[in-house]
Parts: structure tokens; sequence; C-alpha cells
């Protein structure tokens, strides 16, 4: 039988320990970072209660913030909230019986669930309301849910600054029906 040395042991268990944190800070502090949603202002999209990652690379090192992106904005009474990006710096944002106007011109929002806008539509009239006409600072994003009725976004909060985002898109992990990139 051999004999254990556990001084040795617990060094190695140590050093493995330690290891494993550094990976782990470093790869949420440059690469991506674990979320949770507590809302349903993302529906059908991302579920309430589903966890995953998001990418705060792009958003740190390639500042790839794109109209349409799912975003994680922090607030600035530090809630961390995922909505999708429809207005970009210096845009002009307007929502008219529920169609998005960037600096005046429609634009299709494919990511919608349509039977569910529907279905949210037969209920109150309009999917999304009137929103009056905002022009966006030069480091300011409008950002919506994608459940709108629901949704407290930059109608409730106004235009977020970019430096309050903090990753861009959502890998879900759980539910597991659902594992994979969200767009």
């Amino acid at each position: 039988m051999k004999n254990i040395n556990w001084k040795e042991e617990i060094i190695d268990f140590l050093k493995t320990l330690l290891v494993s944190f550094l990976v782990i800070f470093l790869f949420t502090k440059f690469i991506a970072k674990p979320v949770r949603v507590n809302q349903n202002s993302m529906y059908p999209t991302v579920l309430d209660q589903s966890v995953g990652i998001t990418n705060i690379f792009s958003v740190e090192v390639l500042h790839d913030i794109n109209r349409f992106d799912i975003v994680v904005v922090q607030t600035d009474d530090g809630k961390n909230l995922i909505k999708r990006v429809v207005g970009l710096p210096n845009d002009t944002i307007s929502f008219k019986n529920d169609v998005l106007y960037v600096n005046g011109l429609p634009m299709e929002q494919p990511f919608l669930d349509e039977a569910y806008v529907n279905e949210e539509k037969a209920k109150y009239g309009l999917f999304t309301n009137d929103i009056e006409e905002i022009t966006l600072g030069p480091d300011e994003i409008y950002c919506l849910g994608d459940n709108r009725p629901y949704s407290k976004d930059s109608r409730e909060y106004g235009p977020f600054r970019e430096s309050q985002v903090i990753g861009k898109g959502i890998f879900l992990l759980y539910p597991f029906n659902r594992f994979g990139g969200v767009e």
C-alpha cells in the first residue's frame, strides 16, 4: 500500500483550486458573464428564470453593438436587464401604430413572434404603444423588450448609455430545451 503524503496532497489541491478560481475570474471578467432572467420582458424569445451567459468581450474590447442585438444593460440603480437594441447613437426613434421608425424610415422587426404579437394586439389593440420621436445622443442606445406590453425598458428608463451595456447576446444553458444562442 502506498503511503500518502498529506502535505503534498493539500498543496496540490490548493494549487488546483487557485488555478480554477483564476480561470473563472478571468473568464467572467473578460469573456462572458453568467445571467439569470427574472422577468418576462423578452418573452417568448427568452423565458423567465432562464439561465445563460452573455458575451462581454464583444462589448468591452470590440465595442460591437448593432441594431436588434440582444444586450444586457445595467440600470443606474444596479439592475441588469436583457433587452433588444432598436436605436443606435444619433438615431431618431419613434413608434406609430406598431411600426418602428428609425431616422424617419419604417423598420421590419423579424425577431418578434408574429403569433404572439397578434394575440397581444387582440387584447390591447397595439403591441407597442406609440413613442414620440426621440433623438439619441452620441453615446446612447434605445432598448426595448420583445414582450412590449409588459417590458420595462428605454420607455421607462430612458435611453441607455453605451457604457451601461455589460454584455451582448445570450447563450442559454437552462431550460435545457432552449439550450443554445438566442438572437
